[in-house]
Parts: C-alpha cells; structure tokens; sequence
C-alpha cells in the first residue's frame, strides 16, 4: 500500500500543515523505539482531535494506506512501528487530564498524558492511580492502554485493565465508539473496554479514556533485603506470598544488575550480593510496621543476610531510581540487548532464577534478570553484539528454551511488553490454533482493509 500525493494532501488539510511531516529527518524521529528496530513511515500526523483522528482512518480505508498509532515510543516490541510504511499517528496532542471526579474516585484523561503526570496530579488531590510501568516518567497513557503496562506495584494493586472503566476509541474504519461505563458496577453487552485495552494499537485508536482511582495510602515503608543467591531470594518472595502478605511491591535485582546500576549511580548498592529484593509495603501506619517486620522475619528465615529500611522520602526515591534505572544501565555490558518479560507462577519463581542459571552456565553469555518477583514477572535480558552471529545464534535458542521452560512451569511469554513483532514468531508457542483463528476474525471485525498497525501480533513481517 502506497500513500498517493493525492492522500498525502487531503492528510495535510485534515490536520493541517504544520502537524503533517514527511521531511527524511522528521520522519526518522518516529521510525524506532526501544527495540532499536528502524521502520522510516511514509507521514507524520499530529491531529488534535477524535474527529481528526476519524478522518484519518476514513481516508486509509478509501485510498489504501496504513495507520499506525504512537505515543511515546517507549514499547519493547515493535508496536509502533511503521513495519509496512504507512502513516504514524502520533497522540501527542492528546495531552489533557480533563477531570478529576473526587466524589466517584475516577479521572477523565486523554492518551497523550505521561503517566507520571498523572500520578502526581491526582496524589495532590489525596487520589491514587496505582499501574507504574518503569517507564512512568516518558510514556503515555494511551500506551499504557495499548499494552496493558503493569509495574512493580501490580502484586498488589493489578495492572492497567484493572483501572479502565470506560474509553473513546476511533475504530480502524472511522466510527467513534464509546465503550464502558462511569460506575463502579455495569455488565450490560460484551466488554469491549476490556478488549480494547491490551489488544496493541490494532483494534481502534483510543482518544479518551475514564479510570479508576483509589484512596491515596496513608504511609509506606521501603525496606532491601540482601541475599547471597537469586534462588534463596526467590525462596523468600514464595514464602512470603504462602504466608498471606501481599506488600505494595516486591522487585528483584540479581548480581549483575546491581552491579550494572551501581556502576551507574554510585548509590552505594550491595554489589557482592548475590542478590537484592526492593520491598515496599502502604497503608495505615500500624498496619505497614507489622507487615514490613513480618516480612523481615520471613526473609531471615530463608537466609537473609542484610536489611536496610529507607528513612526518609530521598533514600526511598534512590532505590527506586536504581530499580528504574536497569533497563537503560544494561548497556554498558555489551552494544545490543535481548530483553524478555515472561511470567511464571509465583511459586515457580526459584525454578525460573535455577533456569536461567543453567542457561548462563550453558551459553556462557551475560545474562541478566530483574523485575517484579511478587508476581512472578522476570525481566530477562541478555547482553551481546548482534553482529557476532554465534552469539546472537546461542541467544536465539537460549530464547527460545526460557519461552519454552515459561510455558511449562504454566506461565506466559509476556507480562506486559505485548507481542508485537519481537515476539510474534512464538505466539503458536502458547496460544492454540482454534484461539489463533477467533483472534484473527475478531480483528478483521474491526479492520476489514488491514489497515490499523499492520504486522503486529500474527504476523512476523518486518523480523
């Protein structure tokens, strides 16, 4: 499919000239992501409205060009990439919080908010909007939506569809639906909030959105444990999830990745530990000191062999930093990075920690893992030079034997990056034909011409 000049013109007058690009340099701005894939599009479009957006897809289905919806372009699996050319259509402008409804604890925002903002606006108000993707800080709510972020304090407090009580959304033909409700309760017809969140960018361009908020905890403690082997800090996080606790968050950081960060931030990290758990509890003030000294029991139990409780708001921030900081850090290993975010039971998180153990052993190539342990989400990376073809063969099947070893241990290959491109080739891994097959009408449902975020989920194009 080629954008005519014809198209190109008709885009221009939809948006007009100054939020329509196709200069090569404009263009390059929004040809990657995190993956650091390259995929120049055809157009860059900045509309401003839902109605502009509307126009847009009515006039791909009538000229024969793709649209591709972005945020921020902070997604590690290729969603919002033009891999078949096309038109991006970047929500930027789409960047208001509209209202903040204190009587019913739900807000009324636009996708092009940074989820930080968010976060900080309705705290202010004594309101709390609990998915925080490490991300927070650059990456937009609409991509959040997209990809169903999750974040450190998802062990407690669920992920982004949990807190999406209604949306805006432009179909892939140019209707504007409006799915949900603004109330606590409501099952009248099918969930098409919950369809829509999740589904990648392919279903619909969503232009506004209602979510749900809760009461701001009243105080929260920020406790490292330090152990001398992943596997035993593992052990900890199973037995501390057994005993009933459930803390705000419960992150992981093996050897390397303290070391890496510490390297980093000279923040005075436990680099000879074996590794680091990041435990936070929230609450009433009685009810976080009893559960944080619970917790320091338990962990000692599973040979613990150093605590540090955060004392004020600055040492809490800095260890958090350091949590948020991995992903970036990892690259002064090596120039490339292969990063991978499966789920496992929770009980199974030691099995995984001795996997990938055996696969660095194995391979004999720097692995390195982090995450949410609380719910079993791992973060694995592999550090390596893609041009070094034996080794990006041995990360290949190291790979393929985590997605694999994942599945058996009766988890998923993706926690919270979504599919995408990256890992479109192992989708059949878990997902059945007959189930393949119904997601494949349901998107044609939506998108009879093919035309929204072509390439992503089924199809391995662009890899």
């Amino acid at each position: 499919m080629t954008l005519t000049e014809t198209a190109f013109k008709k885009l221009r007058d939809i948006v007009g000239t100054s939020n329509c690009t196709r200069a090569k340099e404009d263009l390059a701005c929004y040809a990657y992501d995190a993956t650091a894939r390259t995929y120049m599009p055809d157009t860059v479009l900045f509309p401003k409205n839902s109605d502009e957006v509307s126009a847009i897809l009515r006039l791909a289905n009538q000229y024969n060009f793709f649209v591709i919806p972005r945020g921020s372009g902070s997604g590690m699996t290729g969603g919002s990439l033009a891999v078949n050319g096309g038109v991006i259509v970047v929500m930027s402008r789409f960047n208001r919080i509209l209202k903040i409804d204190t009587d019913n604890l739900i807000a009324h925002v636009e996708p092009g908010v940074i989820t930080s903002h968010l976060h900080k606006t309705v705290e202010k108000q004594g309101l709390f909007y609990p998915p925080d993707p490490a991300s927070s800080e650059f990456s937009t709510l609409g991509g959040n939506l997209a990809e169903c972020a999750g974040g450190p304090r998802a062990v407690k407090y669920g992920v982004t569809r949990d807190y999406v009580l209604g949306l805006e959304v432009v179909l892939p033909t140019g209707e504007i639906i409006n799915t949900g409700v603004q109330t606590a309760k409501g099952v009248v017809g099918y969930d098409l909030t919950r369809f829509i969140v999740g589904s990648e960018g392919t279903l619909g361009i969503i232009t506004r959105m209602v979510l749900r908020l809760l009461p701001l905890p009243k105080a929260i403690k920020t406790m490292t444990v330090v152990f001398d082997m992943m596997e035993t800090a593992a052990e900890a996080v199973s037995s501390i999830i057994r005993h009933s606790i459930i803390p705000r968050t419960i992150e992981y950081m093996d050897n390397a990745s303290i070391k890496c960060v510490e390297n980093h931030l000279k923040l005075g990290l436990p680099v000879r530990a074996g590794a680091l758990l990041l435990i936070e509890a929230d609450g009433n003030g009685d009810e976080v000191e009893k559960t944080m000294e619970e917790i320091k029991e338990l962990c000692m139990e599973q040979g613990a062999t150093g605590f540090e409780m955060a004392q004020t708001k600055k040492e809490a921030a800095n260890l958090w930093k350091a949590r948020k900081a991995i992903s970036s850090a990892l690259f002064k290993y090596g120039p490339d990075k292969i990063n991978e975010d499966i789920v496992v039971p929770r009980s199974k998180v030691p099995d995984m920690a001795r996997k990938i153990n055996a696969l660095r052993a194995e391979t004999g190539l720097t692995m390195v893992s982090f995450g949410h342990a609380g719910d079993g989400n791992i973060h694995f990376n592999i550090i390596l030079d893609k041009k070094n073809k034996e080794e990006l063969k041995k990360a290949d099947t190291a790979v393929e034997a985590l997605f694999d070893y994942t599945l058996e241990l009766g988890g998923t290959i993706s926690g919270e990056h979504g599919i995408g491109i990256t890992k479109a080739p192992y989708l059949a891994r878990e997902i059945g034909p007959v189930e393949l097959a119904l997601m494949k009408k349901l998107k044609m449902v939506f998108d009879p011409k093919g035309i929204l975020n072509p390439g992503k989920i089924f199809s391995t194009n662009g890899n």
